[in-house]
């Protein structure tokens, strides 16, 4: 399902992303795919010769190819966003993504992945803020998921599904606490995900959309 990928992507970096610095090797080769193709294979929209256009779940982002940056639109123009883990899992997903992989078919956890060893120790997911903040609220967690354009699940004690890209849905599943477990918060994907993204994207974006939702 989908080209082999590399898995270059450096692992050296703070779990907010800081001090990130995407390769310029990938930023090259994304520049060097055809526009036509990529936009078909993500539903991105092309804007001018040199930037794409995507969906971040209630805010639109775009990708400048020439500045190697994103952008977003403030102040009625597009300035450049920093927002080191949303470019490295947007680079790394654009240099991956060969194909319109089927969506619906197999829903998963980290474990299930191929590289699902990664999701340990300091590369864990970090659901904590989000069982800080919603543990004991399932209706501000459905609040929240509403405002960045959410879809709630019938799953769990509350569920979401959240579109960082608009073809790599990932699903946030909500457990309240009782008497003998405690609150908890999982994360669920497309098994096509492991098509365009490795280990390390996929904990980049999920971080940055637990961070998004903490914030909603």
């Amino acid at each position: 399902m989908g080209r082999p990928y590399d898995n270059q992507i450096p692992r050296t970096y703070s779990g907010d992303g800081s001090h990130l610095d995407v390769d310029a090797v990938y930023w090259q080769e994304v520049a060097r795919r055809d526009r036509v193709a990529l936009c078909n294979y993500t539903f991105f929209e092309p804007r001018g010769p040199d930037q794409l256009q995507f969906r971040f779940l209630n805010d639109n982002v775009r990708v400048d190819l020439s500045s190697r940056c994103l952008l977003r639109c403030m102040e009625g123009g597009w300035q450049m966003r920093d927002d080191p883990l949303l470019t490295l899992a947007t680079v790394v997903y654009l240099k991956n993504v060969h194909a319109v992989y089927p969506l619906g078919n197999d829903m998963v956890g980290v474990k299930d992945l191929k590289e699902g060893h990664f999701f340990a120790g300091p590369h864990e997911l970090r659901t904590d803020p989000l069982v800080a903040r919603f543990g004991s609220d399932p209706q501000a967690f459905g609040e929240a998921g509403a405002a960045l354009d959410g879809q709630p699940l019938d799953m769990a004690d509350a569920a979401v599904r959240l579109l960082p890209f608009p073809r790599v849905p990932l699903y946030f599943l909500l457990w309240l606490g009782d008497d003998e477990f405690q609150p908890g918060v999982q994360v669920l994907f497309d098994r096509s995900i492991e098509a365009c993204l490795p280990a390390d994207a996929i904990w980049a974006l999920v971080n940055r959309v637990a961070r998004a939702l903490v914030q909603a």
